[in-house]
């Protein structure tokens, strides 16, 4: 075996059970991963420098094929059902070695990274992937370390990741040849099947899910960036609410796009890079991402034209849900390290397919739980396998169903008691539709929603008067800068008030429906939700 790269650790291979691959790349830097991809025809060099790679039939993640190995040392604490489907360990060991054998003779990349920008939480973990452009979507996403250091790495977590190695249903006990199979007790992922890079992301992020509550620290799914007076705003969302986009605000500073913790000091982000969604990429409406797509950025299914490399943001032929993945620094004075203090204001963003929630509204500590814990979004088309074109309404309990390991009033509690201590204000952000459902109405614009989120941040909604939503109990404002106040008031912007009405007692029930499995939650947080007549 040839180990080629920058500074291995002594921490090698032979401790995940990998022998007799042929060539072995460590920690190779963002040029030399470029090369790497592009001389094994992985992807193309775009206009401005970006590396364009396709990721297959799976264009975005696979919930349905994902498992948690059950054992007894962490099968108490984990929420099982449909989000953290049960795998024996008897079966993960199977497979783990069907893969060792498989990855003999190959070439694999290795990335020695950590997750975590606060030293105290940090955590050391390895990337080893089939793919030259995966070990460079690492290298971006992750906190790179010191690589003089590189030598005494030894990872606490470690993903394997491997597209081209299919799993077979009847034999290793998955739903199709695609798996990722969490094991907490090993400390390690095993990824196959697909492409789709997030899978690797979003590996961690699950991991994370279940370390830090234990540690007293919130793990969340959300954005962060920081104001002139070091006042930290948080957005949580699921894919295409604006989670990215809105935390890349010209006027703030970017902490991170996705992921971050909440401890006794603060907010750090889990990440050192960003993943944004650029589907009508734009550098009118998203200057700062546009900017942020150059060389040692992946855009993964963004339509190439392979003549003139010129890039068309607006083709999701492929699919809606393309991306970028840079590293943070790509960002005009990004936060770095991504730490801050404690939040003054949070953001629950939802894109709301029914046109029936106020584009902004203010919320109790108890709305906030309700709202935290419910979760309500429009999945947009294209962001998990099987999603069509189709846009559907959905719950995703903590705005990240799909990656919580605990169970979700875990969380909810954790934040409740933050928002408390630290007198954090909060608000639901509708950035979906108005004037009607998704196939009547038009979606909330993108300069009214910055709008909203300055004016709130600014304290500019701070004395304005609020009017009771009669459904959801939402105090929604009367007025706001730069704001028509005709599409503040959601039912005036109906040409049909009856319908609006139907439309919103028919989604009040589902919130209703959706907290039945939150029973056990205090009265107060409970009676926080819609009410119906």
């Amino acid at each position: 075996m040839q180990t080629l790269g920058v500074n291995p650790s002594r921490h090698g291979l032979e401790h995940h059970g990998i022998q007799n691959v042929n060539q072995t790349f460590w920690n190779l830097g963002t040029a030399a991963l470029v090369e790497n991809a592009i001389r094994r025809r992985e992807g193309l060099l775009a206009a401005g420098g970006p590396l364009v790679v396709r990721t297959g039939q799976y264009t975005g993640r696979s919930p349905d094929d994902k498992f948690v190995v059950r054992e007894p040392t962490t099968a108490d604490r984990i929420w099982w059902g449909p989000v953290n489907r049960p795998f024996e360990p008897a079966r993960f060991d199977a497979l783990y070695g069907r893969l060792l054998a498989y990855l003999q003779g190959d070439d694999l990349y290795v990335q020695d990274c950590y997750v975590g920008a606060d030293p105290r939480y940090r955590i050391p973990i390895r990337i080893i992937t089939e793919y030259a452009w995966h070990n460079l979507f690492a290298r971006q996403l992750f906190v790179r370390p010191d690589w003089t250091k590189t030598g005494e790495h030894v990872p606490r977590f470690t993903i394997i990741d491997v597209p081209k190695f299919h799993a077979f249903p009847d034999l290793d006990g998955t739903r199709s040849e695609a798996f990722v199979v969490v094991h907490l007790a090993k400390q390690l992922v095993l990824i196959g099947g697909t492409s789709y890079a997030g899978e690797i992301k979003k590996s961690v992020f699950t991991f994370l899910n279940f370390v830090l509550p234990l540690q007293h620290v919130l793990s969340m799914h959300c954005s962060a960036n920081l104001g002139a007076q070091d006042d930290v705003a948080l957005f949580f969302g699921l894919s295409g609410t604006g989670k990215t986009t809105l935390s890349a605000d010209p006027h703030r500073r970017l902490i991170g796009d996705d992921e971050h913790g909440w401890s006794d000091s603060g907010i750090f982000n889990f990440e050192g890079g960003c993943y944004a969604k650029c589907i009508h990429l734009s550098r009118e409406y998203e200057p700062q991402i546009w900017d942020a797509v150059r060389f040692g950025t992946v855009l993964e299914n963004v339509t190439i034209n392979p003549d003139t490399r010129v890039l068309d943001f607006n083709d999701g032929t492929l699919t809606e849900n393309t991306r970028a993945a840079y590293p943070a620094s790509f960002i005009p004075g990004a936060v770095i390290p991504g730490m801050a203090g404690h939040p003054t204001h949070i953001f629950f963003l939802t894109c709301d397919a029914f046109g029936v929630l106020p584009p902004i509204s203010r919320l109790t500590r108890e709305q906030a739980m309700y709202h935290f814990l419910s979760g309500y979004t429009a999945k947009v088309a294209g962001t998990e396998r099987g999603m069509g074109s189709e846009t559907k309404a959905t719950f995703s309990a903590c705005f990240g169903a799909p990656f919580l390991v605990l169970h979700p009033t875990v969380y909810a509690d954790m934040l409740g008691e933050r928002i408390a201590a630290h007198r954090v204000q909060c608000w639901l952000v509708n950035t979906g539709w108005s004037g009607g459902p998704v196939e009547v109405g038009a979606r909330i614009t993108l300069p009214h929603t910055r709008a909203m989120l300055r004016a709130a941040l600014e304290g500019a909604l701070a004395d304005v008067p609020t009017a009771t939503d009669p459904v959801f109990g939402l105090a929604v404002p009367t007025a706001c800068p730069g704001v028509p106040t005709e599409i503040l008031n959601p039912r005036a912007t109906w040409s049909d008030p009856a319908a609006y009405d139907a439309r919103a007692a028919d989604l009040a029930g589902r919130f209703r429906k959706n907290f039945e499995q939150f029973e056990q939650v205090a009265a107060a947080v409970r009676d926080a939700g819609p009410r119906l007549s």
